[in-house]
């Protein structure tokens, strides 16, 4: 086991957000912003921003380790668009308006479509369609879930269907 593996969680957390450069076996040497370290085996996963906001990922098993050097520091742009490059483009972050207003337009095109729909919980978020198949927010078909798979899939088709047409 090496010195860095022998470090804990909470001494690789300090390179989150920073941008590094790792010595490993071999003399082989990596540069990358660390976006993580697996805390199983001290394996660092490093980030290179690419032209055309295109992204490298690099992955520096624990065991290869021999050196990290921190280089620079990253700003809040750069902590920003680490944070983000294993979110999916579709789960954009809704405001609570935008949220009730999205809720609302599914409701009301489910009931005008005869699909009967009522909201459930305590501040009435998530939609219960026909009393076996629920939608929390943000309203989409991957929110959809039943365990009928055919009125999930009936219910995801649908809500993929008019989702669409809005766009």
């Amino acid at each position: 086991m090496n010195d860095w593996q022998r470090k804990s969680p909470l001494d690789w957390e300090t390179y989150v957000n920073k941008m590094v450069r790792v010595v490993a076996l071999e003399k082989h040497e990596y540069e990358g912003w660390v976006l993580t370290v697996d805390p199983i085996f001290a394996s660092i996963v490093l980030a290179t921003f690419l032209e055309n906001e295109k992204v490298s990922i690099s992955v520096v098993l624990g065991h290869a380790v021999q050196e990290v050097k921190i280089l620079k520091e990253g700003d809040d742009e750069v902590k920003q668009r680490l944070s983000c490059i294993f979110v999916p483009e579709e789960s954009k972050t809704y405001s609570p308006e935008e949220l009730k207003k999205r809720k609302n337009n599914l409701k009301t095109w489910l009931e005008t479509n005869h699909i009967p729909v009522t909201e459930q919980g305590q501040s009435g978020r998530t939609l219960c369609v026909a009393g076996v198949l629920t939608i929390d927010p943000p309203y989409g078909p991957e929110e959809c879930s039943s365990s009928n798979e055919i009125i999930l899939s009936r219910v995801q088709g649908l809500i993929q269907g008019y989702l669409e047409k809005q766009q």
